[in-house]
Parts: structure tokens; C-alpha cells; sequence
């Protein structure tokens, strides 16, 4: 017998057998055969303890007089069935229990002394709260439905949780009010229904102790442990909305559940389809998800050292049931997979797959380290909990598919968040279609304007050159020396006439780098030189020197890759540093207006803005926006420059680089190309934009050969005096901000092919500046400081 978990309640209870005693006392009155001896006789014993008619509230009294009390409560418990039901004398959503039959007795015993036996996710509002509808439903004459189903969860002598539902019988128990007790209106009804979960307001309705509960219950449990294990899973999966169940340990108490198991494991492999291969899902734990890959995050269907198994799931659609692995083992073709279970202590085991219409999602694995613990038999079992299964993993592999596709629209395409609308829009119209033949509509943006900024990396091109001659010649040196230091007279003609073509390569490198130069080298080592160096004995100093030189070699090319390697370090060091830069400042530039970004990385970073009303219909466009946005342009080269200024002392390798701003103050279109997945101008007209883009990086001014870009300057390329003017605007302020130097640059453009009246205005950043890029100036900032 328990104490009651909780101590507030609106009943002061009194554990009584009054109305089994009028019952006694109707029998013995009829006088009827033995039943009246047999009343009279038990009435007789309780004479001496009136505590039985008037209420028991010490405890220990029922622990003193508990044969006596067993034998009052004959009728109720027959011994026939005491090894059958699941039966004790109790008080209704209380832990006080006792006189149990000798099943319940087992399974406390099984349970353990330290188990405290308490209703599941049972609390002390709710059992205040169930107290109080109690009194409603005896005393009030209402018909609240409280049914929610109680269960207790116990273990057994080896640990596997058993659940119970708890059933009461309350035909024992009388509900009196005391002095104390408010008097309940219907009004007061109405609003305790309408208020379930304020525990205050049904306090101040039923206080506590302001009511009696007389007599006793008795509680009935069922086991129900296979329904409500598989009820967990269920919940768990829906929970998860994945193949993951809450967690690893639960999934597995839920199956020790379901098959009755204490050294249950289960494990659990996802199919890919499309590349042939069983893998673990991304969200295990790898040391402890799949018995059969046991450890590899992956495994071919054909490949595997036991294909043959992976071909029962895939061909026969069947299980694999073992329920002797050693004796599973002694067939010559079972032996690999049997060892290979053996090694992970597993006797018994079944491996089913997991299916909808004839394709497999998964395996879900369930092994024992007891033979013949998994077996056909219990196998059955599988038909309980696998179509949620199905269901879950079916869910699961519909929200991986969109996940993919999120990420390959995010990362791969050019559909940016701010002109996502116009193709969901018209993918809607698809699905709305009655037409099968639905041709989807071109996505084109209308009136808009450009910007195009890039951060480019200064003679890119002579610098990779310069590296791979770098890289060549040392290759080539280091060959000529190994050659030259061999003491041993074998094959010396050729090795003489290796180094002079060796050395022909080396002179050829100190001109100009041909286009198939490199490639020429590379072949001649790996086809002519390797060959000998690999068998061809020298001293141990030597010996050496030739493991050494194969120790620097590039796993992947086979060549020197040191000169290289530095450079094309700094060129994804300096990239990827700006590229931050303008993303991070493109979340704030998109709450000036909406508008779409595309950003590249070539030999340095390239933008493309496009800002107009077509792509954000829903607020209204004025010119004031652009120009916002253009000084945002200008502000966030300065910081890339600065950027780029502070990261040079710590570069493997010295890069400068040159920036430049496109103007262009006219609209234009833009239309989704859908055979390359991006977006491009529109019209003949619009296509000298692309063209100027395209050349002006290596325009020089006009009359020189001068490039108009130089390093830690900005070159702002444009056409019109009113660009100009804006421009020198937004100049001017961020010199006053100390962000640029005093000094502007003017000059014409050298004609490009086809276009011709480009003008440009050259500034140079202040490398020392401390201004705090954090808070980006407005265009408004800029009217403010004039005034």
C-alpha cells in the first residue's frame, strides 16, 4: 500500500466499508442458508472495530487488519480468479492500493522494492481538477466526460516496461458536502466548463477539504502493452515528422515492449533507389544505426560482402529471419554474414523491409544476443507497428525530396527570394490547369534598373602563369638533380640524354607560357622519368632524396602543386571573404526595397542588382530607392576594398585587386532564360549593357594604355552628366566621412567595340579608415549633411 502522491484535494477521505457492511447485514436480515451464517459470521468479526462502518484514516490500521479486511472484501476478490486478475482496493486517481490479488502482487514483486507505482502523465492540477468533476457529476447531476485513459507503466523482473490501463469501480464510494462546502449554482457550472484549466477558479468552487469521500474503489488493469507501445510509436514518429524517433533509446524500449525482449537492439537503413545503395539515415548516431553496415555510412546492393541478402530484400521483397545465427553460419554461403553478425554478439535477428507499392523505403532491424530470442513466430509481430512505418518513411523521404530541391534552388539556380513569387505564381496556374499540355509562360521583369559592381583580382591571369612556371621549374630542377647525384653506371646513356631533355623544358619555361605547354610537361614526367626513378636502385642518401620528391608531388595531378597551391588559396581566401561581405550586406540592402541580387565568383567577386516596381508590385517604386541603392553599391566596395587591405599582410600569396561600378540609368528588361536556369536582358536595345559589362574591366583611358582600373581604387564607369553628378554627390559625402581620399580622378573611356561616350570617375579608399561599416549611410543621410 502507497501513499497518496499528492496532498491537496477538495476531499478529506475516509476509507470505509460502510456500504459492504449494509450489504452483510441485508444477507444475514434475510436469513437464507449458509449466506446468512456466512454475514453473520463476518459481521461479528468487525463488531470490535467500528473504524470499519465509520472510515479509516490512519494507514496502519489496514496494514494491522489485513486478513480481516481481505475476508470482508471474499465476494469482490474470488480466490478462482486471483491468479488471473490484475485487482486491489483503492481510491480513485490515488496511489493508496492494497489488498491485491496474487497477480498484481507478482508483478510488484517483478517491479522491484524501489518502484513507485504512479499513474502516467498524471498531475496535481489534474487530479484536483478529476476530484472536483467527481463531486459534479455524484452530487450536481451533471454528466461530465472525464474518460481520458489512465495507465500505469511497470516493469518486469528483466526490465521491459509492461503498460497497464487503469479501469475504477466506484459503486462503494459516497461524496458528502461539510459545512464548509459553497453551495454550486448553474451558473458556477457554466463557467467551471468553460475554464478547465484554471486550477484557481475550481479551488474557489471546491476548496480544498471542503468535501468526504466514504468507502473505497477498486481498480482493474488490463494489459495493454502491445497497444500502447505501438500508440508511443506512433506518436513518436508524428512527433519526429521523420524516419528519427525521438530518440534512439525510446525506439528501442517501445520494441523490448512489443516483442516482450529485455536485449532488444534495433537498427534501421535507408535504400537509394537511384544509386543502388543502403545507407544510414543522416540523423543517426553512426556507431550505433545499422547492424548490417555496422559502422560504413554506405554500401552498394551488388557490391556487398553479402549482396545476396541485400538481393532478398530488393528482389523477393521478403524478410530475413535468423533465429540460430551459429547454426545459420555453417552454410558456405551464409558465413560471411553470419561472422559478420556473430562479431556484434547477435544470435537471433530479423531484418525486414520497409515497403509501399512494391518499393523499398528501409530496413528496419531487430537482433538479440539470445538464440532463437527472434524467430517466424514472433515475427508477426512486424504487422503491428510496419505500416507506420511506411507511412512515417514514405513522409519523411516526400519532406527530404523538398529539402533538396530548397537547397538546389537556393544554392544552385537563380531564382533569388525576390522574384520567387512571380514562379511560384505561375507554377500554381500549372497546377490549376486543366490543360495536360500546359505551357508555362516566360518569367520577364519589365522596367527595371542595373547594377552591376565587381572586386576583381589584378592580372589574375600573369599571376597563375608565373605560378605554374614556379611550380614546373622546381619540378624540373629537383628531377635534373636526382638524375645527375645517381652513382651507378646502369643505363647511363639515357639518363644522360633525360636530363638534357629535362633541362630543354626548363629553358623553354623562361619565355612565354604556352597554352599546352604544361600538359606537355606533365605527360613527359608521368610517361618517361617516373618510370625510371621507380625502378632504379640508389644509395640511401639518394634513395631518400627520390622519397622525398614523390612526397611532393600533388595527389591529384602527379606534379609540383607548392606556387600554385599558395595562390589559388589567396584567389578562394580573398573570394570567399568578400563574397560574405556583399551577402551579409545585401539582407540590409533589401529593406531599402526589394529587389533581385545574383553574385559570382570568378577572378574575384561580380554582382548584378535589379531594382524596379515589376519586381516588387506590392510597394510602390520611386527614384529615391535607386538611389539609395547605388550609394549602398558604392559603400560596400569600400568596405571590400578595406577588407581586402586588411587581409593582405596575412595571405600566402600577394593579390591586389581593382573594383568597379557599372551606371546605367536607363530600364531595361530582364527575362528567365530557361535553357541556362538564369536571368539575362531582354532586346536588342538592352544587350549593349551585357556588352559594356563584358569589355569594360579591360578598357583603358582614353589615349593611353592605361587601365582604368588600379588597385585599392574604385572605378565608377558612366554616361550621362546626371549620373555623374549623383555620383560625385555620394563621392564627395563619403570623403566627408573619411571612407575615401580627397583626390578625384576623371578621364574619358577608350571606345569599346561597338559602344563609345563612356566617361569615368577613379577615387581611392582610405586603407587606415576606422569608420564602422556596421550602420551602411542612406541616401536621406546624404540630403541631411548638406543641409
Amino acid at each position: 500500500m502507497n501513499n497518496s502522491t499528492f496532498t491537496k484535494s477538495p476531499f478529506k477521505t475516509l476509507i470505509s466499508f460502510h456500504k459492504l457492511i449494509e450489504n452483510l447485514e441485508e444477507i444475514a436480515a434475510a436469513n437464507v442458508d449458509y449466506r446468512s451464517n456466512y454475514a453473520n459470521a463476518l459481521l461479528k468479526e468487525i463488531e470490535p472495530y467500528p473504524e470499519f462502518r465509520a472510515g479509516i484514516t490512519d494507514l496502519g490500521f489496514i496494514k494491522k487488519h489485513e486478513e480481516l479486511i481481505h475476508n470482508l472484501l471474499a465476494d469482490l476478490f474470488p480466490t478462482a480468479l486471483t491468479n488471473n486478475e490484475i485487482k486491489a482496493v483503492t481510491i480513485p486517481f490515488q496511489n493508496v492500493t492494497f489488498n491485491y490479488s496474487e497477480r498484481f502482487k507478482k508483478i510488484l514483486q517483478d517491479a522491484g522494492m524501489t518502484f513507485d507505482m504512479e499513474i502516467r502523465d498524471f498531475e496535481e492540477d489534474q487530479f484536483y481538477i478529476l476530484n472536483c468533476i467527481l463531486i459534479l457529476n455524484a452530487s450536481y447531476g451533471q454528466n461530465f466526460d472525464f474518460n481520458k485513459p489512465l495507465f500505469y507503466d511497470i516493469p518486469n523482473a528483466s526490465g521491459i516496461m509492461y503498460h497497464y490501463r487503469i479501469m475504477y469501480n466506484a459503486d462503494f464510494l459516497e461524496i458528502i458536502p461539510t459545512q464548509n462546502a459553497p453551495l454550486i449554482t448553474q451558473e458556477d457550472i457554466t463557467l467551471l466548463m468553460n475554464n478547465y484549466g484554471n486550477i484557481e477558479l475550481w479551488k474557489e468552487k471546491f476548496p480544498q477539504g471542503s468535501w468526504i469521500l466514504k468507502g473505497f474503489g477498486i481498480v482493474s488493469l488490463f494489459d495493454v502493452t502491445r497497444e500502447s507501445a505501438v500508440s508511443n510509436l506512433k506518436s513518436n514518429l508524428l512527433r519526429a515528422k521523420s524516419a528519427q524517433p525521438k530518440s534512439s533509446s525510446s525506439f528501442e524500449e517501445i520494441f523490448k515492449s512489443i516483442f516482450r525482449i529485455p536485449d532488444l537492439r534495433v537498427g534501421f537503413i535507408l535504400y537509394n533507389e537511384e544509386e543502388e545503395k543502403f545507407t544510414i539515415p543522416p540523423y543517426s548516431d553512426k556507431a550505433n544505426t545499422s547492424f548490417l553496415l555496422n559502422g560504413v555510412d554506405e554500401m552498394n546492393c551488388k557490391k556487398g560482402i553479402y549482396g545476396h541478402c541485400f538481393s532478398t530484400f530488393l528482389e523477393d521483397k521478403k524478410n530475413i529471419i535468423i533465429s540460430d545465427v551459429k547454426q545459420f553460419t555453417e552454410i558456405p554461403e551464409n558465413k560471411n554474414l553470419g561472422n559478420h553478425l556473430l562479431q556484434q554478439g547477435i544470435q537471433s535477428c530479423i531484418f525486414a523491409p520497409v515497403m509501399k507499392n512494391s518499393t523499398i523505403l528501409g530496413i528496419i532491424e531487430l537482433v538479440s544476443s539470445k538464440p532463437a530470442g527472434l524467430n517466424s513466430v514472433n515475427a508477426i509481430n512486424l504487422d503491428l507497428f510496419l505500416p507506420y512505418l511506411v507511412d512515417n518513411l514514405e513522409s519523411y523521404k516526400i519532406d527530404k525530396q523538398n529539402e533538396i530541391e530548397a537547397i538546389i534552388q537556393r544554392e544552385y539556380t537563380a531564382i533569388h527570394s525576390s522574384v520567387y513569387w512571380k514562379f511560384k505564381r505561375e507554377a500554381l496556374k500549372y497546377f490549376q490547369s486543366p490543360a495536360k499540355d500546359y505551357i508555362f509562360k516566360e518569367i520577364i521583369f519589365k522596367e527595371v534598373y542595373p547594377l552591376y559592381g565587381q572586386i576583381d583580382i589584378k592580372g589574375s591571369s600573369e599571376h597563375r602563369n608565373k605560378t605554374v612556371k614556379e611550380d614546373l621549374k622546381n619540378q624540373l630542377n629537383t628531377l635534373i638533380n636526382l638524375f645527375k647525384s645517381q652513382k651507378t653506371n646502369e643505363s647511363f646513356v639515357l639518363l644522360e640524354q633525360r636530363i638534357f631533355e629535362l633541362q630543354s623544358y626548363t629553358n623553354e619555361l623562361d619565355t612565354s607560357l604556352k597554352a599546352d605547354t604544361e600538359q606537355q610537361i606533365q605527360n613527359y614526367i608521368e610517361s618517361e622519368i617516373h618510370p625510371i626513378l621507380k625502378n632504379t636502385s640508389m644509395d640511401m642518401e639518394h634513395e631518400k632524396a627520390k622519397q622525398n620528391y614523390f612526397e611532393s608531388l600533388d595527389e591529384k595531378t602527379g606534379m609540383f602543386y607548392h606556387s600554385r597551391k599558395k595562390f589559388d588559396n589567396t584567389m578562394s581566401i580573398i573570394n570567399k571573404k568578400l563574397a560574405v561581405i556583399l551577402d551579409q550586406k545585401q539582407v540590409e540592402a533589401q529593406q531599402i526595397y526589394p529587389h533581385y541580387y545574383e553574385r559570382f565568383k570568378t577572378d574575384g567577386v561580380e554582382h548584378n542588382l535589379y531594382i524596379g516596381e515589376s519586381i516588387s508590385p506590392s510597394k510602390p517604386f520611386d527614384n529615391l530607392y535607386l538611389n539609395n541603392l547605388r550609394l549602398w553599391q558604392l559603400q560596400t566596395l569600400c568596405e571590400m576594398e578595406l577588407k581586402h587591405h586588411q587581409l593582405k599582410a596575412a595571405l600566402p600569396y600577394e593579390l591586389d585587386v581593382t573594383s568597379l561600378i557599372l551606371v546605367f540609368s536607363s530600364p531595361i528588361s530582364i527575362r528567365f532564360r530557361m535553357d541556362e536556369k538564369r536571368f539575362d536582358v531582354d532586346g536588342t536595345y538592352n544587350a549593349r549593357y551585357e556588352v559594356v559589362k563584358k569589355r569594360i574591366d579591360k578598357a583603358t583611358i582614353k589615349g593611353t594604355k592605361e587601365r582604368i582600373t588600379q588597385k585599392e581604387k574604385i572605378t565608377i564607369v558612366y554616361s550621362h552628366n546626371s549620373e555623374q553628378t549623383e555620383y560625385l554627390k555620394y563621392i564627395k559625402y563619403l570623403q566627408f566621412k573619411k571612407i575615401l581620399e580627397p583626390g578625384i580622378e576623371q578621364f574619358e573611356v577608350e571606345e569599346l567595340q561597338g559602344v563609345s561616350g563612356l566617361r569615368a570617375i577613379r577615387v581611392k579608399v582610405i586603407n587606415t579608415s576606422l569608420t564602422d561599416f556596421a550602420h551602411t549611410s542612406t541616401y536621406e543621410d546624404l540630403v541631411d549633411e548638406q543641409y
